[in-house]
């Protein structure tokens, strides 16, 4: 088969890198698109990833989400049109489930937030729907995605491409050099809100108050990763000359949390990808949690940050030990084989 794969964000990249490969070990081959958002792009160029750019984020109006939608929709159907796609496969990729529909093709989505609204649409237009086994049923139903539409896999979608992942050892000197860290000084990864994502329509004052309870503390150093070049800019002017390094470009996330002493965001996937690794993680969203992080709260990989009282009396030290790396090899094969079974029905 030919299958076509969305990139629309960041966190896409890694996930569908590696189902490619599991794609393309079948037979398969995989055409990728990307919208220029965040670091999807820059991200795809570096794990030599041969990507399509169409299109880029709406903003955070939703007047603007709208028409972007339109016009995106547009430009990948007038892509796929003439390239013989077998399946069309994205992570809630909203503009490619409605170009595929609208060519007639055969599209997956895979979705790990139950309380995304634009589920709406991706549930009810896609012909499969694959979820992780802690996806509430309820939630399911509520978004129209009928009982025959959906698979479950075991485990999180982290697991897909961190199961054998390995750092490289080289990179945590080759950061601290390259920041001027020093070895004795405790690195915290910190991620802020999505403030311009549909499903985050709310503000999250906790974050800059922890970024203001870590600028005190001593032999501390923040690197900041920033969501968009606005975002950047903002944290860049606030803290400079400061123990937070807002990271210029982007980096090698996967290593950068294994060189980290703690992770904290306020959002979910680097959150994710640190308890998968086994290495400290705290959550500061503001927002719904998700079934999947309630899930690694009971394993006891993650932690939930609420007050600003849990923010001054947070306790920051060197990781000395670590947890083990959760390392469910089975799910990508699993999640690959329920995604091709997508095409035959």
């Amino acid at each position: 088969m030919r299958i076509w794969i969305d990139l629309a964000n960041s966190p896409h990249v890694p996930l569908f890198r590696a189902l490619s490969a599991e794609f393309g070990a079948r037979g398969h081959e995989v055409l990728f698109t990307a919208r220029r958002f965040a670091q999807t792009v820059e991200l795809a160029e570096a794990f030599g990833l041969s990507v399509t750019v169409i299109g880029e984020h709406g903003g955070k109006k939703l007047a603007g989400k709208g028409s972007n939608l339109l016009k995106r929709t547009w430009e990948l159907a007038r892509w796929a049109r003439r390239r013989r796609i077998d399946l069309a496969v994205g992570h809630n990729s909203y503009a490619q489930i409605v170009a595929a529909r609208a060519l007639g093709l055969r599209c997956v989505t895979m979705m790990d937030y139950e309380h995304q609204p634009a589920n709406h649409l991706a549930f009810r237009l896609a012909h499969r729907v694959i979820v992780p086994v802690a996806f509430p049923e309820q939630a399911l139903r509520r978004f129209g995605a009928t009982p025959d539409k959906v698979r479950r896999y075991h485990g999180i979608k982290e697991d897909v491409y961190l199961a054998d992942w390995e750092p490289n050892p080289g990179f945590a000197d080759e950061l601290r050099r390259a920041f001027e860290i020093e070895p004795q000084e405790i690195l915290v990864v910190a991620r802020p809100p999505a403030r311009d994502a549909l499903y985050h329509r709310f503000e999250n004052a906790l974050f800059d108050a922890l970024l203001e309870e870590l600028r005190a503390r001593k032999h501390v150093r923040v690197i900041l990763i920033a969501r968009t070049a606005a975002q950047r800019a903002m944290y860049d002017e606030r803290f400079s000359s400061s123990n937070v390094i807002v990271a210029p470009r982007a980096l090698d996330g996967l290593n950068l949390i294994a060189a980290a002493d703690l992770v904290i965001s306020a959002g979910g996937t680097m959150n994710r990808e640190a308890a998968a690794l086994g290495v400290p993680a705290l959550s500061i969203y503001a927002g719904r949690w998700a079934a999947v992080d309630d899930f690694l709260i009971r394993q006891g990989r993650l932690q939930r940050i609420s007050t600003r009282a849990e923010i001054e009396s947070l306790p920051l030290c060197k990781r000395s030990t670590t947890t083990p790396p959760r390392r469910c090899r089975e799910v990508r094969a699993q999640v690959a084989e329920l995604v091709l079974e997508a095409a035959k029905s």
